[in-house]
């Protein structure tokens, strides 16, 4: 299999070494989808968080897992920056968040094409050091050299020398585990990148199976850190990472970033379910360093900056009644798509395993634009 080192210039367009391997790996299948372990923490199992640490701006500080350092409690999703109209309208978001007091930014070397991460470096010049800074390398089982091209690119569009956390993207499949554990897979990549400075943490992400998360972590690879949803939803299905991932990521002093507290679409919030207050509030009432939220408006930011301002975790009553008002809801995941669907799996993740992709997805779409427009050569 080719191996595809897709570049992004800083407008995130220029990718014709990833358009010229989508077209060996299976753009044909994808239009046919239409028809060692570290010593164990002392840690609060779930719904008995530490309390918060104030910090400058009012948004808590908490311990990043067993390292030597603390992050904002609530944290700035990547994809959802690429959202955003205009890369003014992100720069004046990331300028906002960070005078909030938040510190935790999260984006990943495929979202929107790359767009995402040029955006946030643009955002955070002259504000670098007030952050902790996190992206994602996107091998999706290739090779550890791969990988450091990745990183390079990731640099480079985040006006940086250094990323405070480093993360394979989307673990997913039930192979993805032996594929990274594997001689010249992306673990030699995150030991060679922290080697050279060039990263200070290292982890992992993923929102499929909860299964294939435990696997990598008792696989004993020292990580820093794992990012998965959580949310009540979460907490109602039957697979469920709360339940199978969240105890043992902590047992193990592996700082815990939470994401998608919403559901990646705020879909019960916006049928009635619940308020968006009380999602966030029951994802930062998790033993988790962070809960990372998708803002694509300034609204949404001030939104989520004042619950985690004003915020007090939930009890275990409170937090229980929550469990029982979604479980009806979450038992088919509906509102749970990233873990029932491809509409939230990149193309990145899928060609390398040679899967079809979905055509509605972003990018699968941006990528069939970007073929279009692609001068042969």
């Amino acid at each position: 299999m080719s191996q595809p080192t897709p570049e992004s210039g800083r407008d995130g367009s220029d990718r014709r070494e990833f358009l010229k391997s989508a077209g060996a790996l299976g753009v044909g299948l994808a239009m046919s989808a239409h028809a060692g372990a570290q010593p164990a923490a002392s840690v609060p199992g779930p719904g008995t968080p530490k309390p918060p640490e104030p910090a400058a701006g009012g948004i808590p500080l908490r311990q990043f897992g067993r390292a030597d350092a603390k992050i904002s409690a609530l944290g700035v999703g990547g994809h959802h920056l690429g959202d955003l109209k205009t890369v003014e309208e992100a720069i004046a978001l990331v300028h906002e968040a960070v005078d909030a007091g938040i510190t935790f930014f999260d984006n990943c070397w495929e979202y929107h094409n790359g767009k995402s991460e040029n955006w946030l470096g643009r955002g955070l010049a002259g504000r670098r050091d007030k952050v902790f800074l996190m992206t994602k390398v996107c091998t999706h089982g290739r090779d550890a050299a791969l990988a450091m091209d990745m990183l390079e690119q990731s640099l480079v569009r985040l006006q940086t020398d250094h990323l405070d956390l480093w993360q394979i993207h989307g673990i997913a499949f039930d192979n993805d585990p032996d594929l990274a554990y594997r001689k010249g897979g992306v673990l030699e990549a995150l030991d060679q990148a922290k080697k050279q400075g060039k990263v200070r943490f290292v982890g992992f992400t993923g929102h499929k199976e909860p299964a294939t998360h435990l696997r990598m972590i008792q696989m004993d690879y020292p990580f820093d850190s794992v990012q998965m949803p959580l949310n009540p939803i979460d907490h109602g299905f039957h697979t469920s990472f709360e339940k199978v991932v969240l105890p043992e990521a902590n047992r193990r002093g592996i700082a815990v970033l939470g994401m998608k507290p919403m559901c990646g679409t705020s879909d019960p919030v916006k049928q009635g379910l619940v308020k968006a207050e009380e999602m966030l509030r029951y994802a930062m009432s998790l033993p988790v360093a962070t809960t990372i939220s998708g803002m694509d408006s300034l609204d949404m930011l001030r939104e989520n900056v004042k619950t985690a301002r004003n915020f007090q975790p939930m009890s275990a009553k409170e937090m229980d009644d929550l469990r029982a008002r979604c479980a009806p809801a979450a038992g088919d995941a509906h509102f749970e798509l990233y873990k029932t669907t491809l509409r939230f799996d990149n193309p990145q993740a899928r060609l390398p395993h040679g899967y079809p992709l979905d055509p509605t997805q972003k990018e699968v779409q941006d990528m069939f634009e970007n073929a279009a427009g692609a001068t042969p050569h």
